[in-house]
């Protein structure tokens, strides 16, 4: 099927009430683009090992909608107009040009996995499951994964540098807390590392059943991990369920800006002699991070670099 794509310009004070007009007059799932930077809260509820690089915003939004062959454009856009001109009386709305095209239909739930492959984390194959193990790698650890919406697939540098510290840290009785745990692949590998027990917290609820569903997929039952949703850094019902004194490592494959107010929230989670692994965080971001686990107390025990992204791994007192 065709569908008959509309891209509207309008003002970035007027996208939302543009975009409700558009939705009660009957069109669904309207695509917003603007250039409003992002909030603390927004980078903080962002599951990217990296931020978007926005230009400044100049006030212009741009709302993107599509109606099939069937429907009757040329009314439904006359309807458009019309609520347009009358929201001119009382705000600015911009130029209001509409531009349109066709496009074709997608499929969107699949045509993804055309980019990811199974790949090699050194001894370590992650493998989608539409591919099949090889014979060359039936001597390797294998994690089955499937990219969804939650973040976290192993492929980027960050969270191969989390997981070559918990290779290294992770001993059978070990407890693991993993902040920002999305796919759930840190408490996983962990997990078959030889960890005795997992936690994910995520503020994603997608990371709930993309958890569950990995998990699943690699024998790991419900008896050796949970996951849950909150904020850990503010939320202290999440902090009371994780629970304190409790966890041999913390992981966080977070964003600097996020991991400065995270670690001293993470200490009392920790058992005295602890490991708290961090990574996610940019070059220009090391100094900044490392000053933040020292002042809460932490002993830097190394500061490894993959790419420009760095990991930051540290020891809780023995005392505290």
């Amino acid at each position: 099927m065709k569908w008959n794509q509309f891209r509207l310009k309008t003002t970035t004070e007027a996208e939302d009430i543009v975009s409700s007009m558009l939705m009660d007059l009957g069109i669904q799932g309207v695509q917003i683009e603007d250039r409003i930077p992002l909030t603390q809260e927004d980078k903080e509820q962002m599951f990217v090992d990296i931020l978007p690089d926005i230009p400044e915003d100049d006030g212009t939004a741009y709302l993107t909608f599509y109606l099939d062959e069937g429907e009757d454009a040329g009314t439904i856009l006359g309807q458009v107009r019309k609520e347009l001109e009358h929201m001119k009386s009382y705000m600015d709305v911009g130029a209001c040009i509409i531009e349109e095209s066709q496009t074709e239909d997608v499929d969107w739930v699949n045509n993804w996995k055309q980019y990811f492959h199974q790949f090699t984390i050194d001894d370590i194959l992650v493998i989608p499951s539409w591919e099949e193990v090889e014979e060359k790698d039936s001597g390797r650890l294998v994690i089955h994964i499937d990219p969804g919406t939650a973040f976290g697939t192993g492929m980027h540098e960050t969270t191969q540098l989390c997981i070559r510290q918990l290779r290294k840290y992770v001993a059978p009785d070990t407890e693991i807390l993993d902040v920002g745990c999305g796919s759930g692949i840190l408490g996983m590998l962990a997990l078959k590392f030889g960890a005795a027990y997992s936690v994910g917290t995520d503020l994603d609820p997608c990371a709930i059943d993309a958890t569950h569903e990995n998990m699943e997929a690699n024998g790991i039952g419900r008896e050796q991990y949970e996951v849950m949703i909150g904020n850990i850094i503010g939320d202290r019902q999440v902090q009371d369920k994780v629970g304190y004194g409790r966890y041999d490592i913390v992981a966080a494959n977070i964003l600097a800006d996020v991991l400065v107010p995270l670690t001293p929230v993470i200490l009392p989670h920790l058992k005295p002699g602890g490991i708290y692994i961090t990574s996610g965080i940019i070059e220009e971001k090391e100094a900044e991070v490392v000053g933040a686990v020292e002042a809460a107390g932490l002993t830097v025990l190394e500061i490894n670099h993959q790419g420009e992204w760095v990991s930051v791994t540290a020891r809780k007192n023995q005392e505290k």
